[in-house]
């Protein structure tokens, strides 16, 4: 008997601008291989640059939602539960009875990703953050990974290729070792919350931590919760239990990754097109063996964030923070 899995896209309504074309991508080369399509909405709003458009993008999102639901019978959708028994509930399931923050120190999810994981109908989850892209479109990995992960207890996670493959095999945007495979395959000793599949049963046991003093000022001024992201937290659990993450290709044509790193009005104009070059492979040599989308696929010259902006962004929100209290 075959192991079921859902299939967990994590959406928020600032995602709206990208999710109107990046979400129907992902159900077209997922929802062939999964028992449930589970798309989670976070309406809890935080300051800073995750809670962008909040309120004026809610209904579209809630509309994108409704039809991806309704042009697929074995999808479902949940907001994310705020409520004290709810999250009295994660922090049993994964911290112990910690009771988890809602953000970390930047303002990113935290408590939103294991309550989506544990809303899931299956433990094997294959969780995609929204603004994720695939290319190679094989519908067997999937199925291979799950035989992975049967059959190598040290392996806890696996991911899609990082980047579309190379022709000599390297990767050029990450330093990950090579892992013996019939496809091309690499390891890592930590675990990323853009994307994984794994079973949700084995992050049992994930502790708390808090940032290096710079970071926690940081945290402090923008009025976010002083806690290291999960993916942070459920690396040192790796560490500690000798786990790994493989990152492979697959059979064929395998399947692989991107990640656009930054938002853009190029950014949003080129991705409709974007998507269509990486379902049909029509990709530069450039951009092969990044896992991030490439100045060859769209030009950041005005999206990447100087530190001068970045301090900025930190004084404003204190502003704006102690302007509310008054």
């Amino acid at each position: 008997m075959s192991t079921p899995i859902t299939l967990q896209i994590s959406l928020a309504p600032t995602d709206l601008p990208h999710a109107v074309h990046t979400v129907p991508h992902q159900l077209r080369q997922w929802s062939g291989q999964v028992d449930e399509i589970l798309l989670t909405v976070d309406l809890h709003r935080s300051p800073g640059r995750f809670s962008e458009a909040w309120e004026e993008r809610l209904p579209g999102m809630l509309h994108l939602v409704h039809e991806c639901c309704a042009s697929y019978l074995h999808a479902r959708y949940v907001d994310i539960d705020y409520s004290e028994p709810a999250r009295a509930a994660i922090g049993a399931a994964y911290f112990g009875g910690q009771t988890p923050p809602l953000k970390d120190y930047r303002g990113a999810p935290l408590y939103s990703y294991l309550f989506s994981l544990d809303a899931a109908t299956h433990d094997h989850v294959f969780h995609v953050d929204s603004d994720m892209l695939f290319g190679g479109g094989s519908q067997t990995w999937a199925a291979e990974a799950l035989a992975v992960l049967a059959s190598r207890p040290e392996v806890v996670a696996c991911n899609p290729l990082p980047g579309p493959p190379r022709a000599d095999g390297t990767l050029r945007s990450q330093r990950l070792d090579a892992e013996p495979m019939d496809s091309l395959a690499f390891r890592s000793p930590a675990l990323s919350t853009r994307l994984f599949l794994l079973d949700r049963r084995r992050l049992s046991g994930l502790r708390l931590e808090h940032p290096a003093f710079r970071r926690a000022v940081g945290a402090w001024m923008d009025g976010h919760p002083r806690f290291k992201p999960l993916e942070e937290i459920a690396s040192r659990l790796m560490a500690e239990r000798g786990w790994m993450r493989l990152d492979f290709l697959g059979q064929a044509t395998g399947m692989w990754s991107l990640h656009p790193p930054w938002r853009s009005r190029l950014f949003y104009e080129r991705l409709p097109s974007l998507i269509t070059e990486i379902e049909t492979s029509d990709i530069p040599d450039d951009q092969r063996g990044y896992h991030d989308v490439e100045d060859c696929l769209v030009d950041w010259t005005t999206a990447r964030p100087s530190r001068r902006q970045r301090i900025e962004g930190h004084a404003r929100s204190l502003l704006e923070r102690k302007f509310r209290q008054r």
